[in-house]
């Protein structure tokens, strides 16, 4: 009878130590998998841009996992994939001097343009869903949609997305958004 009640005694204990011990790593675990990378750019240019910080980290880490030696089946490059035509055309309109399509690579250049780019999605579209749909699809497929009443009856926003691949995205944005949220909120 009394090995039975230690043997339960120390199960219970382990239970506990390892429930604590979980409880106390939790925050450092998501911490590694929600990284805080670039945390300066990023308040630099979502600043500039008038972007929530957390957006532009969700969107950083749905797009490259913050790696900026990135490259999609699409040629989008680094942290926040953008396209060698976004590129030339976010760079010209920012004004970055000598720009060639390698500087998608430098973390500072391409978060300029990825925010850039995100920010008139978002002036374009008036809602940050939108803007990331357009961001992932493109801009011409969201306004499609929008015009098309099966998607969007009030033609303001999407009830229906035709790409799984940007339903998918919008999700992976809104849950990575609200982690970075959760975890960094007072760093910013």
């Amino acid at each position: 009878m009394i090995r039975k009640s230690r043997k339960k005694l120390i199960a219970a204990v382990i239970f506990a130590i390892i429930f604590i011990s979980a409880f106390l790593f939790a925050d450092n675990a998501a911490r590694t998998l929600y990284p805080l990378k670039y945390r300066e750019l990023v308040k630099k240019y979502s600043e500039r841009y008038d972007l929530d910080p957390f957006l532009v980290l969700a969107v950083i880490k749905a797009e490259s996992s913050f790696r900026n030696t990135a490259v999609s089946h699409k040629n989008a490059r680094g942290l926040m994939q953008i396209t060698e035509k976004t590129g030339e055309w976010g760079a010209e309109k920012i004004g970055l001097k000598n720009y060639t399509a390698d500087m998608l690579f430098d973390p500072e250049t391409n978060i300029n343009i990825g925010c850039w780019y995100l920010s008139r999605l978002y002036d374009q579209f008036g809602d940050t869903d939108l803007a990331l749909a357009a961001y992932n699809a493109g801009s011409g497929n969201v306004s499609r949609w929008l015009e098309n009443r099966e998607m969007s009856p009030s033609g303001r926003t999407l009830e229906k997305i035709p790409f799984k691949e940007t339903e998918k995205y919008l999700k992976k944005v809104r849950n990575s958004y609200m982690i970075y949220k959760k975890l960094y909120e007072n760093e910013f």
